[in-house]
């Protein structure tokens, strides 16, 4: 564990994390288990640093942007609003959802994505008067609360918000994590966001910048190999040993 936690301090967090804090999350089967499987996918690829995005506001877009499409896709969407100078709150608020739509053509589903990124700056606007520290300094539950009540914002979008953009100790969970903990045995494929999502923050330390770099991790993992038909010889977590590990200490 100490080791693992050395690497960790070295290559991924900005804010050394004690090992004591650590030590009894890593003394259940499931946390060093599920630390296991982080420890492998850092040392195959290395720090992620995600997510890409110079403000809050940009991750927050590249959040609604990035359902359902590649992330090339929405890089280009992001470009074509910086472009127009339009990345910003007043001029978010003020552009016609049609014209949005256009600017975010090559991000897929543009006309829906457009409608959904209006409906949250509409949010911001209209409970915290467009201030973006204010909304950054809610409290995590109800930033969340508020997040999930957007139209078009579902638990992952807002989960994501909240990890990336306001730096909160948010586990994330998408297609790539149910597929590879499937696959290994350790959840069924009938299991809840929120199950799912309890298996993480229940057994592991509270932290952003882990739990950043673990989802990261598992998104990489997932593209590169735990694809629809997949590339178990050369995976990083080829040999990590199946076990059901839900609900164990």
């Amino acid at each position: 564990m100490d080791s693992l936690l050395c690497d960790y301090n070295r290559i991924v967090s900005d804010k050394p994390v004690n090992a004591g804090s650590w030590r009894v999350y890593l003394e259940s089967s499931t946390g060093r288990r599920l630390m296991e499987m982080f420890d492998r996918m850092l040392h195959y690829f290395g720090p992620q640093h995600w997510w890409p995005g110079e403000t809050e506001l940009e991750m927050m877009a590249g959040a609604i942007l990035t359902q359902n499409t590649s992330w090339k896709n929405v890089e280009k969407a992001i470009n074509n609003l910086k472009d127009k100078d339009i990345l910003n709150i007043e001029s978010l608020h003020e552009i016609t959802v049609h014209l949005l739509a256009e600017e975010l053509r090559p991000a897929g589903y543009f006309n829906i994505k457009a409608v959904r990124l209006k409906n949250l700056i509409n949010f911001i606007t209209e409970n915290y008067a467009g201030d973006m520290d204010l909304l950054l300094s809610e409290k995590t539950g109800a930033l969340r609360e508020g997040l999930i009540s957007i139209k078009g914002v579902g638990p992952e979008t807002a989960d994501s918000i909240l990890l990336y953009a306001a730096k909160r100790p948010v586990f994330v969970i998408d297609s790539y994590t149910y597929r590879i903990l499937n696959r290994h045995g350790i959840v069924d494929d009938q299991i809840a966001y929120y199950d799912l999502q309890a298996l993480f923050t229940d057994n592991l330390p509270g932290d952003a910048g882990l739990f950043n770099e673990f989802h990261a991790l598992i998104v990489r993992t997932g593209k590169d190999f735990c694809r629809g038909k997949p590339l178990c010889d050369s995976c990083p977590l080829n040999g990590w040993e199946t076990m059901n590990i839900t609900g164990s200490n």
